[in-house]
């Protein structure tokens, strides 16, 4: 499969085109002569070639790309249209066709085949260009002055939804917390969160916190996070709680932000079945939902040391800078322990005093009774793929060098011999993870993943490196080398664990002290920037009674 980002404009909306008729069959299960009759004419395609693409569809569980034209010769007899020729019909088409005097397709396929003639060019087949013209979109066709009315959303509020997972909203939002480096624990500024709420039950579905501005890539690794099954990334945090919420949503309501009209958001939603829903401007009703939680979530974040509160009355002369205490992945524990331990748990007033959880769970065992479930991605390492940012780099003699970093794998020594490859080659990498990339073969057009070249290099996020990346700078003036952003990394680590032992070592130490009140207190060994994760730990974990996460996040 060729890389989203790779594909024809004209390839993708052919695609597209398909995709609306197709998919509602291929869900069926079994479609009736009929309806594969009706659809074939619908997209001017023979029977055969109607179930052959409602096979590959059902095959892919609906991926668009499985809906794709072909590269075949077009038929029995016939070979694909020639560049010249394929000019050609794409300068009458645009010319001629999309005018508001309204020719006819019998006048392009006359025009084409006359030139065609004077040229000396191989003939095309009428019904290869009247099917370039059913290609059309209504975007195009509108040149014509044919008017094709724009589906508008019902006015009121966001479309219902029948089971989870059906329609979720998305939003960003600048928390209103300041965050600390992990190295020298001093103010960094903001973060922003991506939210992903499931509208059925009210669970949050994904989040993404970072401290980049929002982009398609927050979006994607939202939605990713929203696939994927949680036990594991809860259990990597240390965070014991249930968080069942996983699969790809059937709708995504989002607003009119660049990140969500960017070409890699859409395809990658239309890649994978995902409809958009556009806000309507004017209308925040349509929105409600999730900016509703996130003022929730604000609301618990307002209690954490740090805070810049709502406004600038509310903050009064408190100082978030002098106050904050918090790092980036600690926050990314916290917002884990108050959505699952907390907010699933916690009656809402939207579903009548059930608990979100609850309501997923009620929603799930609906929707089993019915022969359903919710869609997960067959492969979630190509659904992330498709979610990625993309990059492109020149192959070097060692490999492939991304912000100081080179990466190696045998794999690319036949490249490196061939040297045939004076084209960059596309790159996706996780932003999370910079341990390793993925290049595109154009050959196969599969992903090769290419490790970095020293694989005793430890896995760090892209907000590690620019840290790291700072502080090589600040201490060499300017020169940067891998070996020297490795060991800063590594060195911002060693500090953190060092300032959550001696953490835990203050914590010990209390319990003695007030089971024993005669007992001495241990000399202080924590340094300041430990005050800090002391406070975190104490509010994420209590150390008796059942979890009340949102009485500790009171306490702060």
């Amino acid at each position: 499969m060729a890389d989203l980002s790779l594909i024809p404009e004209e390839a993708w909306r052919e695609a597209q085109r398909r995709a609306e008729v197709i998919r509602p069959l291929a869900e069926r299960g079994h479609g009736p002569r009929h309806l594969v009759r009706a659809a074939s004419v619908s997209l001017g395609l023979s029977e055969r070639q109607t179930y052959t693409l409602l096979r590959r569809c059902r095959e892919a569980e609906g991926a668009l790309t499985a809906l794709l034209p072909g590269r075949s010769g077009g038929g029995r007899g016939r070979t694909r249209l020639d560049a010249g020729t394929e000019a050609l019909l794409r300068r009458i088409v645009e010319e001629g066709y999309l005018s508001p005097q309204k020719r006819s397709a019998a006048w392009v396929v006359e025009q084409v085949l006359g030139r065609c003639r004077q040229a000396g060019m191989a003939l095309p087949s009428p019904n290869t260009v009247r099917r370039r013209l059913k290609a059309l979109s209504p975007t195009d066709l509108r040149r014509r002055g044919e008017e094709y009315p724009e589906v508008k959303p019902v006015h009121g509020h966001a479309p219902p939804a029948r089971h989870p997972l059906d329609v979720v909203q998305v939003d960003h939002t600048p928390m209103d917390l300041v965050l600390v480096d992990p190295l020298d624990r001093e103010p960094i500024g903001r973060p922003w969160v991506t939210v992903a709420i499931d509208t059925h039950s009210r669970c949050i579905a994904g989040f993404h916190v970072t401290l980049e501005a929002p982009s398609a890539t927050s979006v994607g690794l939202c939605l990713t996070h929203m696939a994927m099954d949680k036990a594991p990334w809860l259990a990597l945090r240390g965070v014991e709680a249930d968080w069942p919420v996983a699969g790809k949503p059937r709708r995504v309501g989002v607003d009119n932000a660049a990140e969500f009209h960017s070409a890699a958001f859409e395809r990658g939603c239309a890649q994978h079945g995902i409809a958009i829903d556009w806000r309507p401007p004017g209308r925040p009703q349509f929105g409600g939902i999730v900016e509703r939680v996130i003022g929730t979530l604000m609301g618990l974040v307002h209690g954490l040391p740090g805070t810049t509160f709502s406004d600038i009355g509310q903050r009064g002369a408190y100082d978030s800078d002098k106050a904050a205490c918090l790092t980036l992945d600690e926050l990314e524990r916290w917002l884990a322990v108050a959505i699952a331990k907390y907010y699933h748990l916690r009656p809402h007033e939207g579903l009548g005093g059930q608990a979100p959880l609850r309501r997923w769970q009620e929603g799930v065992a609906a929707l089993a009774a019915e022969g359903g479930a919710i869609p997960v991605p067959r492969d979630p390492r190509a659904y992330l793929m498709d979610f990625l940012p993309v990059v492109r780099r020149t192959l070097r003699r060692d490999g492939i060098r991304l912000d100081h970093i080179t990466y190696f794998s045998s794999a690319l020594r036949a490249w490196i011999v061939q040297r045939d490859r004076p084209d960059p080659l596309l790159i996706r990498r996780d932003p999370r993870d910079l341990s390793r990339v993925f290049v595109l073969d154009p050959k196969d057009d599969g992903y090769l993943e290419v490790p970095t070249r020293d694989l005793s290099r430890p896995a760090i996020s892209l907000w590690e490196h620019r840290l790291a990346l700072r502080r090589v700078r600040a201490r060499h003036r300017g020169k940067v080398d891998e070996a020297g952003l490795y060991a800063a990394v590594g060195e911002m680590r060693a500090m953190e664990r060092e300032a959550t032992r001696l953490t835990r070592s203050a914590r010990r130490d209390r319990a003695r002290r007030d089971a024993a009140p005669g007992l001495p207190a241990a000399p202080p060994t924590a340094a300041p920037a430990a005050a800090g994760l002391a406070s975190t730990e104490t509010v994420l974990e209590p150390e008796a009674g059942p979890p009340q996460p949102f009485d500790d996040i009171e306490q702060w």
